[in-house]
């Protein structure tokens, strides 16, 4: 996993410069158009941006949805129909941006990060959004359509969705981006529960291993999703002109969410700091046990070795000197020594026993 995915110009490009080039993976283009009021439904698939056109004149709310690699065709064609800031669409084709908002004259640019995890892999997604008098324009370079349920509730007339103004799609598309990380955090939160049983019971080298991979998904998740929280601190601070009144209260319920989504990555990121310490006195405290066993084990056997050292001394009977071994002479001697080796040997072992240290 990559700590740095953004494509980007090489130093001194020209400002406003596409970047379509760069592009890894060509996913095939498609452009799908909403158009709707209260009575009326639309929902097409279009060839060309330039089939928007006979919409923009319309008494209705449009929204376009660009799914796959953008080209600079598309680019070009949906920047002179809506008037879209050159800077803005450069920074559709350069992916891997912060999530941030920029407001120009009649729009609002956001750029917020989608995140996912297949095959405990996570992975951040850039979706754009442009806000504009009755339309809204979003971008996401990926097969998949995270906005399925926002067409659902249109066709089937659900919510508030088909009564109000386009302000209100925005902030239900933003909610929806937002939302995605809580399944997330769902399966991470498996995921770290089931490394801290595993770390009471038999951690491994691959426990640590997952315990770095998951601090480096946190990382990722940490630098795309905490500034999501200033964009929509943004959004609710600053009277922008395309947002009701009445829609503001829904951008404060999406402000609690990034919040709620900050407070589960920090607990997770302390979480899984804790482990890397718990696994670390956890390998100190078996190191300890081992040794404090092989001393034990070193210690019963020192009095024995020096036993059956000196007696192992090869010195044979000596009838001159006072200091000759008269154990030597014994005819008991050898089983002598050896129930005394066992006396000790298990003298010591009810010692240690005693004192707690076996």
């Amino acid at each position: 996993m990559a700590y740095f995915f953004k494509r980007y110009h090489p130093p001194g490009t020209a400002p406003g410069t596409f970047n379509v080039s760069a592009i890894e993976v060509q996913v095939p283009l498609k452009i799908h158009l909403t158009d709707y009021t209260d009575q009326d439904y639309l929902e097409k698939d279009l060839v060309t941006a330039e089939e928007c056109r006979q919409y923009l004149h319309r008494d209705s709310i449009t929204w376009v949805h660009i799914a796959g690699s953008t080209d600079k065709t598309t680019l070009t064609d949906l920047g002179k129909l809506f008037n879209l800031h050159t800077l803005a669409l450069e920074d559709i084709t350069n992916t891997g941006q912060r999530p941030k908002v920029d407001s120009f004259d009649d729009q609002l640019f956001v750029i917020m990060g989608l995140p996912a995890i297949s095959d405990n892999i996570v992975t951040i997604d850039q979706v754009s959004f442009f806000l504009g008098n009755g339309y809204v324009i979003s971008f996401h370079e990926s097969e998949s359509d995270p906005f399925e349920p926002i067409r659902k509730r249109l066709r089937n007339h659900a919510g508030k969705l088909r009564s109000k103004s386009a302000d209100y799609l925005f902030y239900s598309l933003l909610d929806i981006v937002i939302d995605q990380a809580f399944p997330l955090f769902e399966s991470l939160g498996d995921d770290i529960e089931a490394l801290e049983e595993e770390l009471l019971r038999s951690p491994t080298r691959s426990t640590l291993e997952d315990i770095h991979y998951i601090k480096r998904h946190l990382l990722l998740l940490r630098r795309m999703l905490w500034p999501q929280r200033e964009v929509v601190n943004y959004v609710i601070r600053n009277d922008l002109g395309l947002i009701d009144e009445d829609t503001l209260i829904y951008f404060h319920d999406c402000y609690d969410h990034t919040i709620q989504i900050m407070d589960i990555l920090e607990s997770y990121r302390e979480t899984t700091t804790n482990m890397l310490d718990v696994y670390l006195s956890t390998v100190s405290n078996r190191l300890n046990e081992t040794m404090k066993v092989l001393t034990i084990i070193a210690t019963i056997f020192m009095p024995l070795t020096f036993i059956v050292g000196l007696y192992g001394m090869n010195f044979g009977i000596n009838e001159q000197s006072p200091w000759a071994m008269p154990e030597l002479r014994w005819y008991y001697g050898y089983p002598i020594v050896l129930s005394l080796i066992v006396v000790v040997g298990v003298g010591m072992w009810i010692y240690f026993k005693r004192k707690h240290w076996w």
